[in-house]
């Protein structure tokens, strides 16, 4: 109990003082339009109140992500607090931050364009692809997702619940951002927020366990620790919640709607650390509830207990009849909203890569069928396997926004430190774990480390010692 309430601790004072020191890097300035108020279109472009953009923001980035990967992280046992809390606060907020307030500061283009800017063109025409993919994917993920839950308490096929879903989300991808996620997400988020703040409550005075991070309790405690090593597949496994390149997608669409750079620490710094608490109160919980890290490793290998049954058992016993409800919204609002927006950045991506204006609805549908048609098909493909594939490219995406913003800095003549340390310690995770994965190469794990840092400290290297054009980029 003490350990939890101390990483909460800390993850509230990064907010205060490594948000603080992050904003001051970055050097915001109040007095400099940005992109809602100079490309006002009334779709995309629309100036929102700072409360509506934070919960947007937050219910954007999370979804199911700081639930069913902290439940999953959890397996590991406590040592996962320690990547949920110094992975926000050094790793994902410092991400966050910069992929929205680049955003601002490049007329709240996509992140793909933005990444171009600084690591070359050959990486943007790489990252236009790559970040469509994984949008589509994220998509994808959470239709399959809701509409099995919804099956299983309808009884409605699964195939009609995907159409009907689909459906919702091309109107969601088209509709002026004010009209429906400006209306309707804020609650959500808000929601979500309280699901998160009962189950605080409730595993802080229910005579609940939440194992404590001592040196005994410093290992693996996966049940199978030989094939689940905590570097790299922990990092890889909480995204959401410590650091996630799906963000990156995501803050683009609020960077459109900020109306003072003063905002952006409160929004995207501030959504992150919230989600960061989020997620450790869902691997706290999961520890706690089931009387262990082993007990719940046991559980969840039992057939059909998967997080989704996590969330719905811990919900309605924690909270009772509210708890019910908060979990069907939970693993079924939530990504729901997640992927509406993971196609409307989808849509934005293709149109800033093609400079298609998106103030026509004829436009906006030129853009976003294919998409949709794309993401449909992707459905009748095994939900595991788009998983996997989606956490290694969720965490490549976030290690490639990390150099970009690195780069940066550099071209202002300022120190970036801070950026470089957590872009080399990611590109050793993704490096090693592509690598070593079974959806991967499958190499010798020794191998796979050795290669994985020797890349990393290349790159490193590559960073410090190359020079760049200040005045080109002012």
């Amino acid at each position: 109990m003490i350990t939890f309430l101390i990483c909460i601790g800390v993850l509230i004072a990064g907010y205060f003082i490594y948000g603080t020191y992050v904003e001051r890097k970055f050097e915001i300035d109040i007095n400099r339009k940005t992109p809602a108020i100079t490309k006002e279109d009334g779709v995309d472009y629309v100036p929102l109140k700072l409360r509506k953009i934070f919960l947007i923001q937050f219910l954007n980035i999370a979804g199911l992500g700081p639930i069913f990967g902290a439940i999953a992280g959890a397996l590991w046992g406590p040592v996962a607090f320690i990547w949920i809390v110094f992975g926000c606060i050094f790793a994902g907020s410092v991400h966050d931050y910069f992929s929205g307030m680049l955003s601002i500061r490049h007329d709240g283009e996509s992140i793909p364009e933005i990444v171009g800017t600084y690591l070359g063109n050959g990486v943007k025409h790489f990252m236009r692809i790559f970040a469509v993919v994984l949008l589509i994917l994220v998509g994808v993920v959470f239709v399959k997702g809701p509409a099995t839950i919804l099956q299983e308490l309808t009884g409605v096929s699964v195939t009609i619940l995907v159409a009907v879903i689909f459906v919702y989300y091309l109107l969601a991808t088209m509709i002026p951002i004010d009209k429906l996620i400006g209306k309707i997400y804020p609650i959500f988020g808000l929601s979500l927020l309280i699901m998160a703040v009962g189950l605080f409550i409730a595993v802080m005075f229910q005579g609940y366990t939440i194992p404590e991070l001592t040196p005994e309790n410093l290992i693996n405690m996966h049940s199978n620790p030989d094939k689940y090593p905590i570097f790299p597949m922990l990092f890889i496994t909480i995204a959401c919640g410590a650091i996630s390149g799906f963000h990156a997608t995501q803050s683009p669409l609020m960077a459109r709607c900020i109306s003072n750079e003063a905002h952006g620490k409160k929004i995207f710094f501030g959504a992150m650390i919230t989600e960061g608490i989020v997620a450790l109160i869902w691997a706290a919980v999961a520890m706690a509830f089931f009387g262990g890290v082993r007990e719940l490793g046991a559980t969840m290998a039992e057939e059909g207990h998967n997080a989704a049954w996590a969330v719905n058992i811990i919900c309605n016993t924690m909270l009772g009849k509210i708890g019910g409800i908060l979990a069907i919204f939970g693993v079924v609002a939530a990504p729901i909203t997640s992927g509406d927006t993971a196609f409307r950045s989808a849509r934005l991506t293709i149109a800033d890569s093609f400079n298609i204006n998106q103030g026509s609805l004829v436009k906006r549908l030129m853009v976003t069928i294919p998409i949709f048609l794309i993401g449909l098909a992707l459905t009748q493909i095994n939900f595991a396997i788009i998983w996997r594939y989606f956490g290694w490219s969720n965490q490549m995406l976030a290690t490639i926004v990390l150099w970009a913003a690195a780069v940066y800095m550099k071209t202002q003549g300022k120190k970036a430190w801070f950026i470089l340390i957590p872009a080399a310690f990611m590109t050793a995770v993704v490096t090693t774990y592509i690598l070593v994965a079974p959806e991967g190469f499958q190499l010798n794990y020794t191998l796979s480390y050795s290669v994985g840092i020797l890349v990393s400290l290349v790159l490193a290297a590559w960073f410090v010692f190359s020079k760049v054009d200040i005045e080109k980029h002012k």
